[in-house]
């Protein structure tokens, strides 16, 4: 059973930048696409960005795109979303989570079938 952590988040001014990284162990990140979710204060659970294993194709939420990266590194075990430019609507707890390589970015985005969930770390972006 995969076990994921993520680390990086904190408070940042608007317009910073914040590194999230999520530490895989148990299982090898291969076989699995990665993404981030966001779930901010009395809002529901929303996909952020999903990057497949087999190709390292990738796919933001429009809220984010341009600004926020995704990337993965396989040998490490570890996965990253680079976000910069941040805003006051960005603040939220961020979840790392492993699902089924090759999968619909739909189904990915959506949080359909995923296999394992991190705990979440805390993005605060002050305006």
């Amino acid at each position: 059973e995969m076990q994921l952590v993520e680390s990086g988040g904190g408070l940042v001014q608007a317009g910073g930048s914040l590194r999230l990284s999520c530490a895989a162990s148990g299982e090898t990140l291969d076989d699995y696409a990665m993404c981030w979710f966001r779930q901010a204060p009395g809002k529901e659970r929303e996909g952020v960005s999903c990057i497949s294993s087999s190709d390292g194709s990738t796919y933001y939420a429009d809220s984010v795109k341009g600004r926020f990266t995704i990337s993965r590194d396989n040998a490490k075990n570890m996965v990253y979303l680079q976000m910069n430019s941040l805003k006051a609507e960005d603040t939220a707890v961020y979840y790392c989570t492993a699902g089924p390589d090759g999968s619909s970015w739909r189904r990915l985005m959506g949080g359909y079938g995923m296999d394992y969930w991190g705990k979440g770390t805390l993005v605060t972006v002050s305006s």
